[in-house]
């Protein structure tokens, strides 16, 4: 596993705390730098190559859609600007935009994806570790607080069944998301690695949800 470039690793760091320098705090630098660090111990025990999963990692969320109006364009075409100006090879930088392009939860709900790679499933599962846990909960109620939802309503239900474009322009609170979304990322994990973490992240989630059950109907 042939390491990456450190200067161009440093400039990619650079440039995203630049970009992100006022976002949400669930989707800032902060969450950049735990995707890419749990990217880089998934990495180990895959055979990938590191250079890609590195700046896939660093730029995933580099223009998220959600805080563009939904325009899943704007993410991967500031990625492969900054990469053409850093002089990184074509095929790097082809690879790297398609995974930011499909590594998100919203394709999920497509019966076929378009795109795979052994990258993409290790940048993936860096980021959906953290969507779960004692993080994925912080960042769940972060973004809950900051779109103003109400954080549980029992007369509004998940949507167990919802489309993708349900999802993407969902505001239900935000309790529903655990059931709609985080609950699920357990089982769709694509490494061992990822797997093996996330099973105590879920049940760390689970936990946090029978207490929080129980505070609400005032039985604690």
């Amino acid at each position: 596993m042939k390491a990456p470039e450190s200067q161009l690793i440093e400039a990619t760091i650079s440039y995203v705390k630049t970009e992100l320098k006022n976002a949400e705090g669930g989707h800032d630098w902060f969450h950049i730098e735990r995707v890419y660090k749990n990217t880089l111990l998934i990495a180990k025990n895959e055979s990938v190559d590191l250079t890609v999963v590195s700046l896939a990692a660093l730029l995933h969320d580099i223009a998220d859609p959600k805080f563009y109006n939904g325009d899943e364009s704007v993410g991967p075409r500031k990625a492969s600007a900054f990469l053409l100006k850093q002089n990184v090879d074509s095929e790097i930088i082809e690879h790297v935009t398609q995974i930011i392009e499909n590594m998100s939860f919203k394709n999920s709900f497509d019966l076929s994806p378009s795109f795979t790679s052994k990258e993409m499933e290790v940048v993936q599962d860096a980021d959906r570790l953290d969507a779960i846990g004692a993080i994925g909960i912080a960042r769940c109620f972060n973004y809950g607080g900051f779109k103003n939802r109400t954080l549980y309503d029992p007369e509004i239900e998940p949507n167990l069944n919802m489309t993708k474009a349900e999802y993407k322009t969902a505001k239900a609170p935000t309790i529903n998301h655990f059931y709609e979304k985080l609950l699920l990322l357990k089982d769709q994990m694509n490494t061992k690695t990822g797997k093996r973490i996330a099973l105590d992240r879920h049940k760390y989630m689970e936990g946090f949800l029978k207490q929080f059950f129980a505070e609400w109907e005032g039985k604690k």
